[in-house]
């Protein structure tokens, strides 16, 4: 806030004035976002000041410049300034005194400005200018902003408040609205009454201090409770639509995280089977490279061969050592058969144990999928015993709603019946009275005329010695604002002037009480002509009276009857409501539940079309493998009856070499 002060003294310095001391110790004192100015004077060129720092000030939230003795060319500057700020929301301009260009300025401030949220204007004089208050008006009913507006004592007249009614009628943000110890009179109650209808925004009007009759005053406090009840149920309409939503977003969270797992789920056995894949690839690799090993084998085994039968040509003596290799060859092929045998084994193993574990995935997601359909079938038999008990409740309000049709025929049919009883003994009273109240009428309206004349003359005489007294308060309130203003140039001299102006002005008051008194003794001896003329028309009154009383006392057991009534159809009204809001809410739980057993149904739709895909993809994987299998064994036999055949006819033939050989006949049989 030095800032402020600072920029404070800054522009009262370009403009030539020197800044008030006063107003620099309340900125200098000046708490966050409160700037309280009341009761202090304010000149033109501070007002001046304050409304430039106004226009761009982003920390004052509240300002108060109650009692400060604005001029209207003061409140206009201040008011300009306060149009395009933002931040100030509470702003009180009680006690200022203004009038025509008071009122347009704040007109145009309800106009451009957006923030201001509660407004001051007690005492002040905005009533007398109907113009000016009719722009003032013009521009509340196009505010958007405004909640709460305080036109204490403000000298509002009839017109005024149904330029205000008018208002009221177009603005939808208005909430609390203080209209009292003005002059609204029974014409601007009726105009305020008639606009409340269409406005369902204001909550609070207070009219105390108006002359407004209590049937109008009565009128406004129920249109006032009917908003208050309105604006209750629109908040708890808004709580029950937050709580809601915050439901759907819990639902809405619950099937993320559902869906999340399920795919977490597809991305496991997506992974499962990737790995199982690669493992049957490794495996089949590990087979292509025993097979080229026996190949590789085999070529050795012929190469041996071509060898033996070339050592064999060559030598006889080589045919032992041929005969040794084929041991040893004969016994490396068993050993090679049983070292197959065993890995083929092995294999199968591995393929059954892959096989029985797929099973038991299968069976588990078996399993899973039963348990979802029972718990779809618990939700829909929940749904139907839901279905059932709303059928009973509509059942039930059918039945409610004729036993209340047939009540509520019965009670205006007792209340016709007392109406017209309570007709006729009025007419039979009211003709009795009427002939009394006549007879003693024509006695009194001679006398009563005779003292209302005197009486009208009585009050002009009090009303003009009022107006020249109010003249002469006006001129001394007048004279008494310019010596203060004097006063800083020339006190000796003001004081001088003042003592003659008092002088003279006791001297006038002085004449002006004893007119005064004069005027109160003429109107004693009138008050005591009127009293015994009171005192003879008392007698008649009494019996006037008592008739009187009789016809309240019927009239007040025709409200009491009228009140039961209303209060018997408000009640029903209210248990037909409540039933109303919960089927309401028990259907709007119905349609969450069949919204919840749809969306379960199409996850379980979704998550059974892709087990089904992958039990296919697994299905046709495993017939895969063992296709590959089965050819790899059909294989495997092929190259071991080769290799038989071919060591059949490597044995056959040596046999026959070493037998047909001429070296057989030396040799010793084995």
């Amino acid at each position: 806030m030095e800032e402020f002060r600072h920029s404070y003294r800054r522009l009262c310095k370009e403009s030539g004035a020197e800044p008030q001391e006063t107003v620099l110790q309340q900125l200098q004192e000046l708490p966050r976002g409160r700037l309280d100015l009341a009761t202090q004077s304010l000149t033109v060129d501070t007002c001046r000041a304050l409304g430039k720092l106004l226009q761009k000030e982003a920390l004052l939230t509240e300002l108060i410049l109650s009692d400060c003795m604005l001029s209207e060319e003061g409140a206009t500057l201040l008011l300009q300034g306060l149009c395009t700020n933002t931040v100030v929301r509470f702003l009180d301009l009680k006690g200022n005194n203004l009038q025509a260009a008071g009122a347009e300025a704040l007109g145009q401030l309800l106009r451009q400005n957006k923030s201001i949220q509660s407004l001051t204007l007690e005492w002040n004089n905005l009533g007398p200018w109907e113009d000016a208050f009719a722009a003032f008006c013009g521009a509340l009913a196009s505010n958007g902003a405004l909640q709460q507006l305080d036109l204490r004592n403000n000298q509002i007249s009839h017109k005024g408040a149904e330029e205000l009614a008018l208002a009221l009628t177009r603005n939808t943000h208005l909430q609390q609205l203080d209209l009292r110890w003005n002059s609204v009179g029974l014409l601007g109650g009726r105009a305020l009454v008639n606009c409340l209808p269409r406005n369902r925004t204001l909550w609070r009007l207070e009219l105390a201090g108006n002359n407004v009759p209590g049937d109008i005053l009565r009128a406004v406090e129920q249109a006032m409770d009917h908003n208050q009840e309105r604006q209750t149920t629109s908040r708890e309409n808004r709580a029950r639509t937050h709580v809601l939503s915050k439901e759907v977003q819990h639902l809405q969270e619950e099937k993320s995280r559902q869906f999340l797992d399920l795919m977490e789920t597809i991305d496991k056995q997506r992974k499962e089977m990737a790995r199982s894949s690669r493992a049957s690839a490794a495996c089949v690799g590990q087979l292509q490279e025993a097979l080229n090993e026996r190949h590789s084998i085999i070529n050795a085994l012929k190469a041996k061969l071509q060898m033996a039968e070339a050592a064999l040509a060559l030598s006889e003596q080589k045919a032992q050592g041929l005969g040794e290799l084929l041991a040893t060859a004969e016994q490396e092929q068993r050993s090679l058969a049983q070292r197959q045998a065993k890995e083929h084994r092995l294999e199968q193993q591995e393929a059954a144990e892959r096989e029985s574990k797929l099973l038991r995935d299968l069976s588990a997601a078996n399993e899973k999928h039963l348990l979802l359909r029972n718990q779809v079938d618990e939700l829909e038999r929940k749904v139907r015993a839901q279905q059932e008990q709303l059928f009973l409740a509509r059942q039930e309000l059918t039945n409610t709603a004729a036993e209340l049709k047939i009540r509520a025929v019965q009670a205006e049919e007792r209340l016709e019946l007392e109406k017209k009883r309570s007709r006729q003994s009025l007419e039979d009273v009211e003709q009795l009275r009427a002939k009394e109240v006549e007879h003693v009428t024509r006695h009194l309206e001679e006398s009563e005329r005779a003292m209302q004349e005197r009486v009208q003359r009585l009050e002009a005489s009090r009303l003009s010695l009022e107006e020249e007294l109010s003249r002469v308060k006006a001129a001394a309130l007048s004279e008494r604002g310019q010596a203060e203003e004097e006063l800083i140039k020339a006190k000796n001299q003001v004081r001088l002037e003042e003592q003659q102006r008092l002088a003279h002005l006791e001297e006038k008051l002085r004449l002006l009480a004893q007119a005064r008194d004069e005027a109160q003794s003429a109107c004693l001896q009138q008050r005591q002509t009127v009293a015994d003329a009171q005192a003879r028309a008392s007698q008649l009154s009494l019996q006037v009276e008592g008739l009187r009383r009789r016809l309240e006392e019927l009239q007040q057991e025709l409200s009491n009857k009228d009140q039961e009534k209303v209060a018997e159809v408000t009640r029903v009204r209210v248990e037909l409501r409540e039933q109303n809001g919960r089927l309401q809410a028990e259907l709007t739980a119905q349609e969450a539940l069949r919204e919840k057993v749809a969306a379960l149904e199409r996850q379980l739709k979704v998550m059974a079309g892709d087990h089904r895909e992958a039990l296919l993809d697994r299905e046709s994987e495993n017939a895969s493998l063992r296709e590959k299998l089965r050819l790899k064994e059909a294989e495997i036999a092929r190259i071991r009856e080769e290799e038989a055949q071919r060591a059949s006819f490597l044995q056959n033939a040596v046999l026959a070499y070493v037998q047909g050989s001429p070296l057989r006949a030396l040799s010793p049989q084995k």
